[in-house]
């Protein structure tokens, strides 16, 4: 009988975390795919889906740029080799791409927000970051407006 070779561990793939709050606060200008610097057991942690990004942001220090206020919770197997749940994370953007974003904050006052944490196809944690100006309370409502109409409007189409 033939030996059957051994079969690679399934990779999980897609969304582990995401901000979708962050539509809503901010106008988004422009979007970026980064890479996250981690450590392993906070990798095993976020393949158990539970890490949460809405109250962090992204700041550039010292030529790189940071991501501060994200929590991705400890790994209960990991004992005492575990991470500390809030710790700046670098994430890995090319020199343009970070002068880019830092000159849109230094500028124009705005925010880098992370929107999505997601397991790319081969494996490795990427992050959606956003450049995004903060909007006021009558944006959002005319956003809120703007997107009920747009379902009532479907509504009556489908209908019709």
């Amino acid at each position: 009988m033939a030996k059957e070779p051994n079969k690679p561990a399934m990779i999980v793939t897609g969304a582990v975390a995401e901000n979708r709050r962050a539509r809503y606060d901010y106008e988004i200008l422009e979007t970026l795919e980064a890479g996250i610097v981690l450590t392993g057991t906070e990798v095993k942690s976020l393949r158990t889906g539970k890490a949460q990004i809405t109250e962090s942001y992204a700041s550039p220090e010292r030529g790189e740029l940071w991501l501060i206020n994200s929590t991705i919770p400890e790994y209960l197997q990991a004992n005492r080799f575990n991470h500390a749940e809030k710790r700046p994370r670098k994430l890995l953007v090319s020199r343009k791409d970070l002068a880019k974003l830092s000159e849109g904050v230094q500028r124009g006052g705005n925010t880098i927000v992370p929107l999505k944490l997601y397991f790319n196809d081969r494996g490795i944690a990427k992050l959606l970051i956003a450049l995004g100006k903060g909007k006021k309370s009558f944006d959002k409502r005319e956003t809120e407006k703007n997107r009920d109409w747009n379902r009532e409007k479907s509504r009556l189409m489908k209908h019709a």
